[in-house]
């Protein structure tokens, strides 16, 4: 055998083998990218329907709702010239407006919240529940309640879906008044 084709031929086989590795790479690496962008697919029993009964539907205040029985506890608070804080939570405690009136103190935005939380998850006026913690005064360490006056719950066929909590006038009563306000505003 000729030398320089010895040499030649062994060159030919280490590029030739070298090409032959990138092109297995490059196709390995794009059938890679294919799989991992194609849609992730899923087993039937993974997507099946739930049956009716083990679903629930509850009933929401929107946001127009809150807004205005907000506005409307903020407006009879201002009548009388209380500055308060009023929040509106959704059944699960989630804050859905708050308003805080022009020289409302730091503390009224929390304690306007945590009222309407407490109103809510109990379906009754915070001032009731002030009376139960005589009976359980454990109550008052549950996580984000605030056993005073001035927070009402919003019902529909007697099940809570919102809470009313108004905060910063000098007593309860009024604060708790200014809630009731905001909660007879709702669907006038």
């Amino acid at each position: 055998m000729n030398p320089v084709h010895k040499k030649f031929s062994r060159r030919a086989r280490v590029a030739t083998g070298g090409a032959v590795l990138a092109v297995v790479a490059l196709a390995g690496f794009g059938a890679v990218n294919a799989n991992a962008s194609a849609p992730a697919t899923t087993s039937a029993a993974a997507t099946s329907a739930a049956p009716a009964r083990a679903t629930t539907t509850s009933t929401h205040l929107t946001i127009d709702a809150a807004t205005e029985a907000a506005q409307a506890a903020l407006d009879a608070a201002e009548k009388e010239n209380q500055r308060v804080t009023v929040a509106v939570v959704d059944r699960n405690g989630n804050t859905i407006v708050t308003l805080r009136g022009d020289g409302a103190g730091p503390q009224s935005y929390e304690s306007a919240e945590r009222k309407a939380f407490t109103a809510v998850s109990w379906n009754a006026p915070t001032s009731q529940l002030t009376e139960r913690l005589q009976q359980a005064p454990t109550l008052k360490d549950i996580p984000g309640t605030l056993f005073l006056a001035g927070g009402v719950p919003v019902t529909a066929g007697n099940a809570p879906i919102a809470g009313i909590g108004v905060a910063g006038a000098p007593s309860g009563t009024l604060d708790e008044k200014f809630a009731q306000a905001g909660a007879q505003a709702i669907g006038r």
